[in-house]
């Protein structure tokens, strides 16, 4: 497997990992998307001052209203995430190499 096939194997894989702990195998629900968020982003959460940053995230990405996120619903979150952080790799790449 090539190495983007790798992430996108492992994101299926995690994502599922979630799931599974809950009634419906193939969504997460808040609970479930709180506990991902906190194993597989823990500095995500740390740096986000609203407490209510999950309550928002499950809004915003919940799109059929049904409380619960399936995996077309969850990939825009780690869409948007990666977006965010690839704007910040330059900078954090050119600090690496100034040390």
């Amino acid at each position: 497997m090539t190495e983007l096939e790798k992430s996108m194997e492992s994101m299926i894989v995690v994502f599922h990992r979630y799931a599974k702990e809950g009634g419906d195998k193939n969504t997460l629900s808040k609970k479930e998307l709180k506990k991902l968020i906190e194993n597989e982003l823990p500095n995500f959460l740390k740096s986000q001052k609203n407490q209510d940053t999950l309550d928002r995230i499950m809004k915003d990405l919940d799109q059929n209203k049904d409380d619960e996120l399936d995996f077309e619903e969850f990939i825009p979150f780690v869409t948007g995430l990666s977006i965010a952080c690839e704007k910040h790799f330059p900078l954090l790449h050119e600090k690496k190499g100034k040390k």
